[in-house]
Formats: C-alpha cells, sequence, structure tokens
C-alpha cells in the first residue's frame, strides 16, 4: 500500500536538549503519535491496545535524519501504513519542517496476544480497513 496520510505536530520542550534541537529519540515520538492518531482517526481503533486481548508490540524501529528539528518547529509528518501479513504492521514516516525533509524512517509492529505474549492475527477488521483505504489521501478528523 501506497497510502500517505499527514498528520502535523509541533516540537515540545520535552523533545529537546538544552539547545532547544530535537534529540534523536525525540524523532520516535512523532512516529508513535502519528501511529497512535492513524488508528485512532483513520481506523476507528484503539492503539497500541487493540482489544481486551490484542496488544501491538514494536519489533522494529529506524530513523535517519537529515535535518535538526528545533523547539516550536511545526512538522508535517507522513504516515504510509503497510500491512505485511495478517500479524505485521510497518508504518513508513517522513517528517518535513516547511517542505525541507528533517527525518525519514520506519517501525515495525507485531500483533501479540498480551496475555500469552505470542504472535496473534490481528482483529480482522483491523486487517480489512487498512487494505480497503483507496488511493486517495485521508484527512484526520479535526
Amino acid at each position: 500500500m501506497e497510502e500517505e496520510i499527514v498528520f502535523t505536530d509541533k516540537v515540545r520542550i520535552y523533545d529537546t536538549d538544552a539547545q532547544g534541537v530535537v534529540h534523536y529519540a525525540g524523532y520516535y515520538r512523532f512516529f508513535t503519535d502519528a501511529a497512535e492518531n492513524f488508528m485512532n482517526e483513520v481506523l476507528d481503533t484503539d492503539y497500541p491496545l487493540i482489544d481486551t486481548d490484542t496488544w501491538f508490540v514494536v519489533v522494529e524501529s529506524e530513523a535517519k535524519y537529515f535535518m535538526s528539528a528545533k523547539l516550536g518547529d511545526e512538522l508535517m509528518v507522513m504516515l504510509k501504513p503497510k500491512l505485511i501479513s495478517e500479524k505485521v504492521l510497518r508504518f513508513d514516516f517522513e517528517i518535513y519542517i516547511k517542505d525541507k525533509l528533517s527525518c525519514a524512517g520506519h517501525m515495525t509492529q507485531v500483533s501479540i496476544n498480551k496475555n500469552e505474549w505470542h504472535a496473534v492475527p490481528m482483529p480482522q477488521k483491523v486487517q480489512e480497513k487498512i487494505k480497503a483505504l483507496s488511493s486517495k489521501r485521508h484527512k484526520p478528523k479535526q
């Protein structure tokens, strides 16, 4: 799937170091917030606890940095969901500041049974909603 969903975010004080520059780990907050917004606003699904038994856990992540974000910067976070299998969901991200690429990366997540801590298929409704996304851009609820 090559669908891009766009969210906005803002660099806050807790994302930065003493110089007001986003710490490398801060970008993962932007990734996670966009993933949560996607699941909540686009798929109308809770995240990371999808239902009483099913939870998403991150098993792989990567970020590449191109331009530092600073305190107060408005960010455009582009998310591309990719259903890898019935158990695995990957989100690709690009973060822009005024149309300039700041960071790109991904998070791969596995659907698990939270009580038994082993991989299980994510709920069928989640899989179907991801598959059903059309090629047009979706805007999150305001």
